[in-house]
């Protein structure tokens, strides 16, 4: 087992660089044995202990001043079953090589988020998603799992074996232990066609319901200061195979998607009046195609150009309403927004803390880039997101407390009793899960 500093003077920074940490000494163990060993003797020295992956959550999930676990060793398939379809992988694998390692088996994930930097027990205990009509968030793929526990014991949960933690622990904030090891449902692998088209705001708006019916996965960016939005639209296909060609991924994912647009942001931070104008331009320099690809070379897409982002979960029935007062508070306000607005949708599903548990969801994500002042912006959309009975995703920016959980899940008093009895002394503890689940 090597313990090792991040950066300097031993700061560990998240992806966005706006989350800092210096914790006492940091350990990437090697096997699940030296997991728990690193958490015993944690406890002993009297020591919080947290996890952390690749660092792409926005909030301070995983910042520590104590013991910093970082699972890079813990990586790989532990074992494929494909009598029951499941995969069982190592907590510290990038999903990308998890997906790129299935799609050699002939095997895939049914949905995914839109990037795939992320570790699989990064990606679960924070709640990342994509966007589906009947597929939910990777933690809702979840078959079971293997987490090491405050008192430094390995404990295995699934629907059969100790269901009251599975129920809270795939999407379980850090807060109940280590995840150690995931089983993923899989499936045999399949093509998807995307179709991607701009489209104006108020047509989305109007014909919202009727696209999110009539696509498995449908997703749309608006640009504010504009009437217009760019939309896609994910489907199962028979075939055959159709690529987004390289020169033409080039210039629309490389080119346009990150170099064009970096450079946008360069000059929309250095002056803020342009903004308007360059989100005219940059709302139209996409033009419309389809192409055909396995699921996760559909699903996510580079993402070069660093952010701060906020994103809430609302009932899916109120999200046009949600997406017309955002954009009459920016129409009125003198903000300048330089990032699109996403949107994307997951039905309900039955994990405690899931920003989807018991209701269908919406998500609306604000983006300001790194180094801008977005507080201003991020208040004023979450005013709005929460006059709705928002529900803000775990790993991205917001003020929201434990008064404020225990209003709109219902589930709420079930996650922290179960806490109670796995961390009873709050080794997993920092201050942002005292912000969010109380002390």
């Amino acid at each position: 087992m090597s313990t090792t500093t991040s950066g300097k003077n031993g700061t560990w920074r998240n992806w966005g660089g706006n989350v800092t940490a210096r914790p006492a000494r940091e350990v990437m163990p090697a096997s699940v044995d030296e997991l728990a060993a690193a958490v015993r003797r944690a406890a002993e020295d009297g020591l919080k202990v947290k996890a952390v992956g690749t660092g792409h959550s926005f909030t301070s999930i995983a910042a520590t001043d104590g013991v910093l676990i970082r699972p890079q060793l813990l990586t790989g398939i532990r074992k494929i079953d494909r009598d029951t379809m499941t995969v069982t992988v190592e907590a510290g694998t990038p999903l990308k090589r998890l997906n790129m390692a299935l799609a050699r088996e002939g095997l895939s994930l049914t949905n995914m988020g839109d990037i795939m930097e992320q570790t699989v027990s990064g990606a679960t205990s924070t709640g990342t998603h994509g966007t589906g009509r009947d597929s939910g968030s990777i933690a809702a793929q979840i078959k079971g799992l293997e987490l090491v526990t405050a008192d430094g014991s390995v404990l295995s949960c699934s629907e059969k074996e100790n269901p009251e933690v599975f129920a809270a622990a795939r999407i379980g904030l850090g807060a109940l232990g280590v995840v150690t090891a995931i089983t993923f449902a899989v499936e045999p692998v399949f093509l998807l066609t995307a179709r991607e088209e701009p489209m104006t705001f108020d047509k989305v708006l109007a014909d919202f319901d009727e696209l999110w019916a009539e696509n498995e996965h449908f997703e749309f960016y608006w640009f504010p200061h504009t009437g217009n939005t760019n939309t896609k639209r994910n489907n199962r296909s028979a075939g055959p195979r159709k690529p987004v060609s390289q020169i033409s991924g080039w210039i629309e994912d490389e080119f346009l998607s990150n170099g064009v647009f970096q450079v946008a942001q360069w000059v929309g931070r250095a002056v803020p009046a342009t903004i308007p104008t360059i989100a005219q331009v940059s709302s139209k320099a996409l033009s419309a195609r389809t192409y055909t690809d396995v699921p996760y070379k559909v699903f996510t897409s580079p993402r070069r150009v660093r952010f701060v982002e906020m994103e809430y979960a609302v009932p899916r029935a109120a999200v046009t309403e949600v997406l017309r007062e955002l954009k009459a508070m920016v129409d009125r306000s003198d903000l300048r927004v330089s990032f699109p607005v996403e949107v994307r949708t997951a039905p309900a599903d039955d994990i405690t803390l899931s920003t989807a548990s018991g209701r269908d969801s919406a998500y609306i994500a604000v983006h300001m880039v790194k180094g801008t002042a977005y507080q201003g912006y991020f208040t004023a959309a979450e005013r709005i997101f929460t006059g709705h009975e928002g529900r803000p995703h775990w790993g991205k920016v917001h003020t929201r407390d434990a008064e404020y959980f225990a209003r709109v899940y219902p589930r709420f008093g079930e996650f922290t009793t179960l806490r109670d009895r796995l961390d009873p002394h709050r080794l997993f503890q920092n201050d942002y899960l005292r912000r969010v689940l109380g002390a």
